[in-house]
This record gives structure tokens, C-alpha cells and sequence, in this order.
């Protein structure tokens, strides 16, 4: 410690003169405790503060992953929220959807009744979908499921509806004629702006859009056999002449009748066969006086020899409407009806439409049923 700390002489030159400074031994020691503890003070200071940022630092971290948690939390229920809201438009809009189709097609009351009581009684499907859905949005599982259910009725319906088609296709067969061509060849006419629709983008599935569609076909299926000449157009009880080949009462020879003859009393009512609209009142060259009545899908129905007439270009008629009356105008050997049945300006045996079976009337009756129905609720 004494040669450590021992007594030190310091001489400084200054202009020629000479100073002497003496440092003891208890000045060392006391310089050196103060600079041990400058340093040692620097030193935890300097400590302190790092232990001090440190601890600032874990704080930062817990709390930016108590935000970042908080944030997802909010997510979440964000995500829950917009999941239950986009389940339950698309829900309204779907219920919409079928409601609007099932009124169009059976009536403003029975569509919603049934639209929605029907959906009702489906069970629910817990398919992968669904689970997926549900997992997704735990609250919104009723909705879902009353979704399954509505997909359920909508297949359901389409299945009835497709057997129904089905029968008019059958009916329309039965006469005779192609249901599929009728369908391919008289377009119908349809326009008016674009209007997107405010459920176009969900609730148009796969199981609506196939509803959609059977009950288009079952419509224009059931609209073409209500067209198709099912009446006799008179009360007559036989007739005198068939459709076909004979030999012409004029002068004997060989010639194509391209209707049949019904005989009865002068003046007496001729009806129309099947609802329509006239599109021909007047004289064509060896039928006398005629009325023409056009059924649509290319059906026209003519009735010759008229003493008079019961009805004018354009009006609309329904089978069993008076629309003439029986004479013997033009080349007729005396009191009939020449009746004639044509599609597409080709004559037909008109006997098929005029010996229909019962079963084929009863679904024509049927369809005309749903459409004076719908008519009476409209």
C-alpha cells in the first residue's frame, strides 16, 4: 500500500522558473476513491438503465400481442357478424326466389304457403358444407339449416314438377304430336331492359336454377296442351266424310279431304275446339264462309261452310265459344261442317284430337284448372 500510494514531487518549468508540488500519500488515496466511485456510480447508472429498457421492451411486446389478440378478437366477431348477415340475405333472397316462382306458376296464395310450409318439414342435412358453414358462424346454424331445408324442398318440388311435365308431354304425344318440337319451334316472345336482380348472385344454386327451369318446361308443356283442339266443333253426332282419300262428290275422281264432315241443321252453333285467338273471318275458295282460329305452337283449327259467323279477327276465344254457324256455303253438297286441324299449315287428321282418351283430357283439364286459378288470383 505504501509503495502503491507513496509520496510523489511534481516539478513544472514556467518562464524560467521552477514550481514544486508535493502529492501525499492520503491525496492519492483519496483521488482515487473518488474516481472509483465516479465509475462505479457510471456503472450502475448505465445498469440501471438497461435493466430500465429492458423492461420497457417486454412490456411493448406484451402489449402489442395483447393488441394483436384484441384485433383478431374484434376480426373474428367482425367476420361471425358478416357471416350471419350474409347467410341471412342470402336466405330471404332464396325464400324470395322460390316464392316468386312457385306464385308464378300456382297462384299468389298457394306459393307461399306452400313455398314456406313445405320448406319446413325437410330434415336438415348436416353435410360437410354445412358443418363447414356452421363452424364458421355457431350462431347462424338455424339459418343454415333452414337453408338445407330450403334446397330440399326446392329439389322435392322439382321432382313433382318434372313428373307433371312429364304427363302434358305424354298428353301432347298422344295427339299425335312432338313435345320437344313444339318447344323448339314456336319461340316465344320476350323482352324489356335488363334489371340484374337483387338475389342473382345467391340464390340462384344449383337446386333453384334446376326448379327454375322444370318449372319453365312444365309451363310451356301444359300452355301447348290446353292449346291443342280437345272439343268437338259442333254437337253433331257422326260425320259424313273422313280425313283422308275418297272419291269427291262432285265429279267422282280421286282427291285428299283434308278435314272431317259433320252433318247437322242449318244455323246450328259451331264452337271452337280449343281456346285461341281468331286470325281468319271470311271466304276461301271452295269452303264457303270461314273462321280460323290459330291455338299457337303452329295449331290452326278451320271450320268451313258457315251460314254465318260468331266471331272477328282478333278476338280471343275458349273452347266451347260459339263462333259461327253450320250452312253449306262454298263447294258443299248440302248442311255440314268441314273441319280441319293444321300445324304448321300442313293438314292433320283432326280424329286424334276429337278421340281423346280420358286420362290424356284429365291432364289437359288439370293444366287448364292451374291456369284459371292462377288467373283468379292474379
Amino acid at each position: 500500500m505504501n509503495a502503491l500510494f507513496a509520496e510523489r514531487e511534481i516539478f513544472l518549468r514556467s518562464g524560467g522558473r521552477v514550481k514544486f508540488i508535493r502529492v501525499s500519500r492520503r491525496a492519492q488515496m483519496l483521488g482515487v476513491a473518488a474516481l472509483g466511485a465516479a465509475l462505479l456510480g457510471w456503472g450502475g447508472a448505465t445498469l440501471a438503465m438497461a435493466v430500465n429498457s429492458a423492461s420497457v421492451a417486454v412490456e411493448r411486446a406484451a402489449l402489442a400481442k395483447r393488441g394483436e389478440t384484441v384485433a383478431k378478437a374484434a376480426s373474428k366477431v367482425a367476420d361471425y357478424r358478416r357471416s350471419v348477415e350474409d347467410l341471412a340475405e342470402d336466405l330471404e333472397a332464396r325464400q324470395d326466389f322460390m316464392e316468386d316462382v312457385y306464385r308464378t306458376h300456382f297462384g299468389s296464395d298457394g306459393g307461399k304457403a306452400t313455398a314456406t310450409g313445405l320448406v319446413g318439414d325437410a330434415k336438415a342435412d348436416k353435410g360437410p358444407e354445412l358443418k363447414t358453414k356452421i363452424s364458421m358462424a355457431p350462431e347462424a346454424a338455424p339459418l343454415i339449416r333452414l337453408e338445407q331445408r330450403q334446397r330440399q324442398f326446392a329439389q322435392r318440388l322439382t321432382a313433382a314438377v318434372d313428373r307433371r311435365a312429364d304427363k302434358a308431354a305424354a298428353a301432347i304425344r298422344s295427339f299425335g304430336l312432338n313435345p320437344d318440337t313444339l318447344m323448339r319451334g314456336a319461340a316465344r316472345a320476350q323482352g324489356g331492359p335488363f334489371l340484374p336482380w337483387k338475389g342473382e348472385k345467391s340464390a340462384l344454386t344449383g337446386e333453384l336454377e334446376k326448379l327454375a327451369d322444370a318449372l319453365d318446361r312444365m309451363e310451356y308443356l301444359e300452355r301447348s296442351l290446353i292449346a291443342i283442339p280437345s272439343g268437338k266443333p259442333t254437337a253433331a253426332p257422326m260425320e259424313t266424310s273422313s280425313y283422308g282419300y275418297r272419291r269427291d262428290p262432285f265429279n267422282g275422281r280421286a282427291a285428299f279431304h283434308a278435314g272431317i264432315d259433320f252433318p247437322g241443321r242449318y244455323g246450328q252453333p259451331i264452337e271452337a275446339a280449343a281456346r285461341g285467338r281468331v286470325s281468319f273471318v271470311g271466304q276461301r275458295q271452295g269452303y264457303g264462309n270461314v273462321v280460323e282460329v290459330e291455338h299457337g305452337n303452329g295449331i290452326m283449327t278451320r271450320y268451313a261452310h258457315l251460314s254465318g259467323f260468331g266471331a272477328r279477327v282478333g278476338q280471343k276465344v275458349l273452347r266451347g265459344e260459339t263462333i259461327g254457324r253450320m250452312g253449306s256455303t262454298g263447294r258443299s253438297t248440302g248442311t255440314h261442317l268441314h273441319f280441319e286441324v293444321r300445324l304448321n299449315g300442313q293438314a292433320i287428321n283432326p280424329r286424334r284430337f276429337l278421340e281423346a282418351r280420358e286420362d290424356v283430357l284429365e291432364v289437359q283439364q288439370l293444366a287448364k284448372a292451374r291456369f284459371a286459378d292462377i288467373g283468379n288470383r292474379s
